[in-house]
């Protein structure tokens, strides 16, 4: 255990055959007792249910389960940890809420799998200057919670209550994107374990800038690099104003064409929608029945307006005005926090009840997203596609920056099934790149991407990905499979 660790301390060493890739989960005595050292053998686990549970998220790839799992408690350990397994020639995996949908926490070669969500500090609180650090283990509700009283908020949403870092790790959005942006408009500055255990401040220790045009974006570059880079260790985030008002709307349409025209056409007039979101007629069948309400069974749009009172009322009568031109109906509006939750209550449980559409079975999200003028293009091409596909499936999105979402469903046992999603999936990807979009808006590469992403940037663009990669994981052990 002592050589392990000088091993680690003193530099990289060639493979030594501590784990076996034949038996999963057969890790060396001394190696597990290496990690023991490292964090405390409460923190250390090989146990098949541990590892099971550590071996998926949230999307239908599955893979072998990691080695051993570990949960640091601070960024020392994760440093230690780092070293002794790039050391080791061992692959490292970091697990944060498991809330991803492109599999990037599946365990492709084993290794061992750092699970960050024991670090759960907010670090510190700049109200002065709209900015926080957290750590990996903080959510996004965790962090709203913390600043309840300060004045401020962190908007991005995207859905799941998934770990800050772990959103940063994917460059996530969600359905506030319009008006605030996406995580790589609000991340500041990253703490990330490199490797090989050095410890990197992309913008420099401590530093919360709103702007710099000092050196190579480091940030960025981790933002969206889903742990093939480094472990992110702490964030620097934005943060906003809470509104002092805020009012939510929705009204239905007479097709998919009417309510993308109508989104079209409310972002041309430069009404400034905090929220756009679009529910089509299989969707909202499927909230009604689930979160018993009686909506109209038709493609919706669900908006909300952050603003002065005053404002507020102008924001809204315009975007109504446009969406009757366009032939909605059924329109309603509220402003009060409780009834705002219950207008949203049927976008918030999207997901849960197109799942419930067929019990038992998997869900699997498309996420491409599209320049603003190609919107109803595509969005109307695919709803005809899912129709003639045969396949159970709904659309939702968040259609004021061109995203949205194909749910599928399929059966896992069913592969059949699974290989008419997959192909559906890539269709509806290689179409978006067709309309000079992309392959995912929000979701990540993950496992499931990397062939359109290469569609996507082209040879030169992905030679220079490999490049850095090699460079930061020359023995390609960060988070092995994903993205390249």
């Amino acid at each position: 255990m002592a050589r392990l660790l000088r091993a680690a301390t003193w530099g990289l060493l060639p493979w030594r055959g501590y784990c076996s890739r034949g038996t999963q989960g057969k890790l060396s005595q001394d190696f597990v007792e290496a990690l023991e050292a490292v964090v405390g053998s409460s923190h250390v686990s090989t146990a098949p249910a541990v590892r099971e549970q550590h071996r998926h998220d949230e999307s239908l790839h599955r893979c072998q389960p990691p080695d051993a799992v570990v949960w640091p408690q601070n960024v020392d350990q994760v440093s230690q940890l780092a070293a002794l397994c790039y050391g080791q020639g061992m692959p490292i995996i970091p697990f944060g809420t498991g809330t991803g949908l492109e599999g990037g926490v599946c365990a492709v070669q084993g290794g061992v799998c750092v699970n960050l969500t024991h670090m759960s500090q907010v670090v510190e609180l700049n109200p002065e200057d709209f900015s926080v650090v957290v750590e990996p283990g903080v959510t996004r509700k965790a962090l709203n919670a913390h600043l309840r009283g300060s004045g401020l908020w962190f908007p991005v949403d995207p859905g799941a209550d998934a770990s800050l870092c772990g959103m940063a790790a994917t460059a996530a959005s969600g359905t506030n994107a319009v008006r605030y942006g996406t995580m790589r408009d609000n991340v500041l500055n990253l703490e990330v374990v490199l490797p090989d255990g050095r410890l990197l401040h992309t913008a420099g220790r401590g530093r919360h800038f709103r702007k710099s045009a000092a050196g190579y974006n480091l940030t960025a570059l981790f933002v969206g690099s889903e742990g093939t880079l480094g472990l992110i260790t702490a964030a620097t985030l934005r943060l906003h104003p809470v509104p002092e008002a805020i009012l939510a709307a929705t009204c239905a349409f007479p097709s998919v064409q009417a309510a993308v025209d109508s989104t079209v056409h409310i972002l041309q007039a430069a009404v400034p929608v905090a929220r756009i979101e679009f529910l089509d007629d299989v969707t909202m069948d499927a909230c009604n029945r689930y979160s018993k309400l009686s909506h109209s069974v038709s493609p919706t749009l669900f908006l909300e307006f952050h603003g002065s009172e005053r404002a507020l009322a102008d924001h809204l009568q315009q975007a109504e005005e446009i969406c009757r031109h366009n032939g909605a109906s059924h329109f309603s509006w509220a402003q009060g926090a409780e009834e705002r939750s219950q207008l949203w209550t049927a976008r918030h449980n999207a997901w849960y009840a197109v799942l419930a559409l067929r019990p038992g079975c998997k869900g699997y999200s498309t996420d491409v997203c599209v320049p603003i003028s190609r919107l109803p293009e595509i969005m109307v091409q695919t709803k005809e596609d899912l129709k003639a596909s045969g396949l159970t499936g709904a659309i939702v999105g968040h259609v004021g920056d061109g995203n949205f979402h194909c749910m599928l469903l399929a059966d896992p046992k069913d592969t059949q099934e699974l290989h008419r999603v997959e192909a559906f999936a890539e269709q509806l990807g290689r179409r978006a790149l067709a309309l000079h979009g992309t392959c995912t808006g929000e979701h990540g590469i993950g496992l499931g991407k990397r062939l359109l992403l290469q569609e996507e940037v082209g040879a030169v663009a992905m030679e220079t990905m490999r490049q850095l990669k090699a460079m930061l994981d020359p023995r390609g052990l960060m988070n092995p499979g994903k993205v390249l």
